[in-house]
């Protein structure tokens, strides 16, 4: 049988690229998740794990052998006749959401079944959802077949988790720890309004495939994320995620920095699924995940299945300090000129979502303006972002153009809208209100929902129920309440309503963090092995990952934590048809290789900005901040992020 099996070439992970934890290396401690153990070394990809006949659901159907390697499953035909080719034979885990198990309805069916739920990419590039069901029937009792069904899905579910499986032991349900707890934080407005319907036609459903516990919350105006996460007991938590653009967790961020225990809090793993129009952070999560460029719905799945695997990566901060002395931190760029008028400018076209950056662009170009300032950095001392030593990044001193190799193929209301599968006390009950949305459907764990029942039910069979791999113990998130979920800002009066953040509105502020050691006081003299450019700007951007949006690659060879923030610059005499070039070759990141004489960039460990021009717009991570010198530090590792397991570029399933 294993003859007709496709070996996968083993995955090549560089010592960068390891994850710092999976879903089944957690502890209570947010500190202690972060220092947790990396996953053991992985198998050969092709090395058999299980292997076994099924029969199919409906029971009338053909029989298969499943064979699970530590990278697929590999599904072949053995009756009515085997296939030479099977169709659909090979199925990723990294296409798997999750698996449970299932029972029959009818006392006379001794099967168990197993039922695994997957996203393949269709004839036309997108991802759609199918559910296989297999019939295990191998022995004469149900008992003995539902251990065989347990034994594969507890299987596939370390392999998703990335929990270790037993060499020569048992493969028993005992193996699988309690459910990941997360605390979804959702904005309403994201995605032109379409955020909500998203979440709960994709994200929930997902979530609750892969056997996540969760609670989702809705926000309800600007800081409201920041003010929840300042209220909560990080410990009962294994990850915070926001279902929103960028701009939500920022608000995380900056709030978990807030807290008087913020060395702790700022360890807790946070995550992004891309609902808003905004979605950079996403985009350069899809990329370490080996996945094609993607947008919109696409986007979405490949980031919530990266999710439902686990495993966070350490995560730079940027420590941004303003005119006023005032600090807050970033995790994705600082912005002045041409980019942060597009993306200020542009909030009037919210309502088309990622389109609104296009229009903003072009409006842009027609009044295209320069900016004189000067720009001042710490160069990088080890060039660790190099790509490869013949493609590395110019001399510290110099400011020569570089070309990296492209990138690889307000008054509210006190009350929250809120969805869970755990019985966490909540202020209020969920409200309707004629300006939200329809409310959430509640789905249950490991499959019962009711977007999950049609998957069971065959002409002329018995249904299926779900069949829990572990029961529910004394203590388990079904029996056991959490903390209240409570605000770190006193309620204001209610209001009718929820009004959409106006995007004059300031942004989050935090007084915790560390201290910046590299940067003297604003206003003072820099200390040396500085360098000083000074002139005409038309952009100006210092970004930290590698995507500046969703199909935006502003520093291909960036990553999550090389401890060095990225400044780019165009200088003034560029041409409006040079510009829209740079942008358009941004797509592939390969703008770095149009030789602009321009462009220019710098790794760097801090900057400050000094802008000379009376008026402009400055923007941290998209939202707007005094306008002024700033300055800024890269604290390397500071956050985690849930990223899922890294994929390979350019070998997506």
């Amino acid at each position: 049988m294993n003859g007709h099996l496709e070996a996968d070439e083993q995955q090549d992970q560089r010592p960068d690229q390891e994850l710092t934890w999976s879903w089944g290396h957690r502890s209570r401690s947010a500190l202690d998740r972060a220092k947790a153990m990396a996953p053991p070394p992985p198998l050969a990809a092709s090395t058999p794990l299980l292997h076994g006949e099924f029969g199919s659901y409906p029971a009338r159907g053909p029989r298969f052998a499943l064979t699970l390697t530590p990278q697929a499953l590999h599904i072949q035909r053995l009756r009515p006749k085997p296939e030479a080719r099977p169709r659909g034979g090979l199925v990723p885990l990294a296409e798997v959401s999750g698996c449970c198990t299932l029972r029959s309805s009818s006392p006379s069916d001794p099967a168990a079944y197993l039922c695994i739920y997957t996203y393949p990419r269709g004839r036309r590039g997108g991802r759609r959802r199918a559910a296989r069901t297999f019939r295990a029937d191998g022995a004469a009792t149900y008992e003995e077949n539902r251990a065989e069904a347990q034994r594969w899905a507890t299987a596939l579910t370390c392999l998703l988790r990335g929990l270790p499986l037993p060499g020569d032991g048992e493969i028993t349900p005992e193996l699988l720890p309690r459910p990941p707890r997360l605390l979804l934080l959702i904005n309403p407005f994201g995605g032109r309004g379409l955020a909500w319907q998203w979440c709960k036609n994709h994200v929930l459903p997902m979530i609750s495939e892969a056997g996540l516990s969760f609670n989702l919350i809705q926000t309800e105006r600007q800081n409201h994320a920041r003010e929840l996460v300042q209220g909560l007991r990080l410990s009962e938590w294994d990850g915070i995620v926001t279902v929103s653009g960028d701009g939500l967790l920022y608000e995380v961020l900056n709030g978990l920095l807030d807290r008087p225990d913020w060395e702790e809090a700022v360890k807790t793993p946070v995550g992004i699924l891309p609902c808003g129009s905004g979605n950079a952070l996403a985009g350069a999560v899809n990329q370490h995940g080996g996945f094609e460029p993607a947008l919109g719905i696409d986007l979405l799945l490949n980031c919530s299945l990266l999710l439902c695997r686990g495993g966070g990566h350490p995560l730079d901060l940027l420590s941004v300090t303003l005119a006023s002395g005032s600090r807050c931190f970033s995790f994705l760029a600082v912005a002045w000129g041409f980019v942060s008028d597009v993306d200020i400018q542009s909030e009037r076209f919210r309502a088309l979502g990622s389109a609104r950056f296009t229009l903003g662009t072009m409006l842009g170009l027609a009044t295209l303006h320069t900016y004189r300032g000067r720009l001042s950095y710490l160069p990088a001392t080890v060039e660790s972002a190099s790509p490869t030593p013949a493609q590395g990044l110019p001399r510290a001193k110099s400011e020569l153009t570089l070309a990296p190799a492209p990138a690889p193929p307000v008054a509210h209301s006190p009350l929250h809208r809120s969805v869970s599968d755990l019985p966490l006390p909540l202020p209020q009950p969920a409200l309707t209100s004629p300006s939200s949305p329809e409310p959430l459907p509640i789905l249950s764990v490991n499959g019962g929902g009711l977007e999950l029942a049609g998957d069971w039910g065959g002409a002329g069979d018995a249904p299926l129920s779900p069949d829990p791999l572990v029961p529910s113990p004394p203590g388990s998130p079904k029996t056991a309440l959490l903390s209240p979920i409570t605000e770190g800002a006193p309620e204001m009066p209610t209001s009718s309503g929820l009004p959409p953040p106006t995007p004059d509105a300031p942004a989050a502020i935090s007084t915790g963090g560390p201290p910046d050691h590299l940067l003297p006081p604003l206003g003072t003299p820099l200390p040396p092995g500085w360098v000083t450019l000074e002139g005409d700007f038309v952009l100006m951007l210092a970004i930290s990952p590698s995507h500046l949006g969703a199909d935006m690659v502003a520093a291909p060879h960036a990553r999550f934590d090389d401890g060095l923030v990225h400044l780019c610059w165009v200088r003034s005499g560029i041409s409006r048809a040079a510009l829209l070039r740079v942008f358009l070759a941004m797509e592939r990141g390969s703008q770095f290789s149009l030789g602009c004489p321009q462009l220019g960039y710098a790794a760097a460990r801090a900057f400050r900005l000094e802008p000379l021009t009376p008026r402009g717009v400055l923007t941290v991570d998209g939202e707007l901040v005094e306008y002024g010198p700033l300055q800024a530090q890269v604290h390397p590792g500071l956050g985690t992020l849930l990223t899922g397991p890294p994929g390979r570029p350019g070998r997506e399933p």
